[in-house]
């Protein structure tokens, strides 16, 4: 009888350890479902106002630029009413670069940035000898780069007719195929907003720069009246996406461009975001109200 009280007592002992090491196998793929659902939703990020996947919006932005690259400049003038130009001349008034300064255009696919530059240069008068200045026209869109090649050779912002060395170079803002502080100024103008991660586009700025380099952002704002951010949204949300069908035949990249602008953060979020990747002397001027901002810091 003892014996099979024994017997039992061990049955019933490996069963139970049988039932718990189920019990913590089934625990265990629970809580790996969960980090797994929580890891793909920490991969989910905006496009416009859609969530979407990280890998999912890389590509879409992409799609956007290479429909829009024929007509980008002319739907700028449309858009801003020709505004656009002056704030890009600001823009680079603000830089003030100087012979011999080494820069990296980002997002500049069409020069207009790079092209304002080296006129800057040529109003400076004569380079010395030993002051080579030279701008890297870096994109992640071939097709905006070669609307831009095309363009400076029309225009004729060559290194044989400027003297300034001109480089092309399709790369991605978060992960540049550049050397380390191997640039003196850094621009990107209307572009870091449609970047998946703006911190590691602005790490990836701090690393390209050498000591005393800085760093230059042209980029939608947000008004802080709130009675023209409702004017500004109803022009940007009503007529905007027209005009893109109107004029370059497309709506819904415009559509897209207009909601990215609401998602970007606002001058003060940026700000800090330009301090925490290591900038020092971070100030920002609002344009238009506000409508656009620069954002300038540099690398001490």
């Amino acid at each position: 009888m003892s014996f099979i009280t024994r017997k039992t007592l061990r049955l019933l002992k490996i069963r139970n350890s049988t039932h718990s090491s189920c019990k913590l196998r089934q625990l265990s793929t629970q809580t790996k479902a969960t980090l797994n659902e929580e890891s793909d939703k920490s991969k989910q990020t905006h496009f416009g106002f859609k969530t979407v996947n990280e890998e999912e919006k890389w590509k879409k932005v992409h799609e956007v630029f290479e429909t829009v690259a024929e007509k980008y400049d002319v739907m700028n003038d449309a858009m801003s009413l020709g505004i656009h130009r002056i704030w890009k001349d600001i823009f680079i008034q603000r830089l003030a670069p100087t012979h011999g300064t080494k820069l990296l255009d980002v997002a500049g696919g069409t020069g207009d940035i790079s092209f304002r530059y080296i006129d800057y240069l040529k109003n400076l008068g004569q380079a010395p000898e030993n002051k080579q200045s030279s701008v890297t026209v870096c994109d992640i869109n071939q097709a905006m780069l070669d609307v831009g090649k095309v363009r400076a050779q029309r225009q004729g912002y060559t290194k044989e007719l400027t003297g300034v060395d001109v480089q092309w170079l399709c790369s991605d803002a978060e992960k540049l195929s550049l050397p380390d502080e191997s640039f003196t100024a850094y621009t990107i103008a209307f572009g870091i907003r449609n970047c998946t991660h703006i911190d590691k586009v602005l790490e990836e700025a701090y690393r390209v720069l050498s000591p005393g380099g800085r760093f230059m952002c042209l980029e939608f704002s947000q008004l802080p009246n709130s009675g023209m951010q409702w004017l500004y949204d109803q022009y940007s949300f009503q007529i905007i996406p027209v005009l893109g069908q109107l004029i370059a035949g497309q709506w819904k990249p415009y559509q897209y461009l207009v909601e990215s602008i609401r998602q970007f953060p606002n001058q003060e979020k940026f700000k800090s975001m330009i301090e925490d990747a290591g900038f020092r002397q971070v100030t920002y001027e609002n344009l238009t109200f506000g409508v656009v901002a620069i954002h300038s810091g540099f690398k001490i």
